[in-house]
């Protein structure tokens, strides 16, 4: 379960990056390569233990199925995770840039306001 998760999440993400390649700076391109790292290594670990365990590999148990599908979920999510960390410090479209002058704009305008205000009590 843990391999066809991240292999969806993969092909989505791909499918995504593709779609907006030219013109995106969201760097999709990063999620996909973790989805596809993750689901590189899931199908390394599926063959390791395909060559110790057999054909079992393919008939789990529901309570390790489950197991399994909360563990590539939670992949999945850390990826997630890791994209949003990774655009929020390189903030590729300047947006983080643009909220910050805005702010400092704003407190430069209260500052103005209370400077006059100060000066007409007096």
């Amino acid at each position: 379960m843990t391999l066809l998760i991240t292999i969806f999440a993969a092909i989505i993400a791909t499918a995504c990056w593709y779609a907006r390649a030219p013109k995106s700076k969201m760097r999709l391109d990063l999620l996909c390569w973790m989805y596809w790292g993750a689901s590189l290594m899931w199908m390394v670990d599926l063959l390791a233990e395909y060559l110790e365990a057999g054909t079992e590999v393919f008939t789990p148990a529901p309570l390790d199925m489950l197991h399994d599908s909360y563990l590539g979920l939670s992949v999945v999510a850390l990826g997630g995770v890791i994209w949003v960390v990774y655009l929020i410090v390189k903030d590729p479209r300047g947006v983080r840039s643009q909220v910050l002058a805005q702010q400092e704009s704003a407190m430069h305008s209260d500052s103005a306001i209370e400077a006059k205000e100060l000066a007409v009590s007096h």
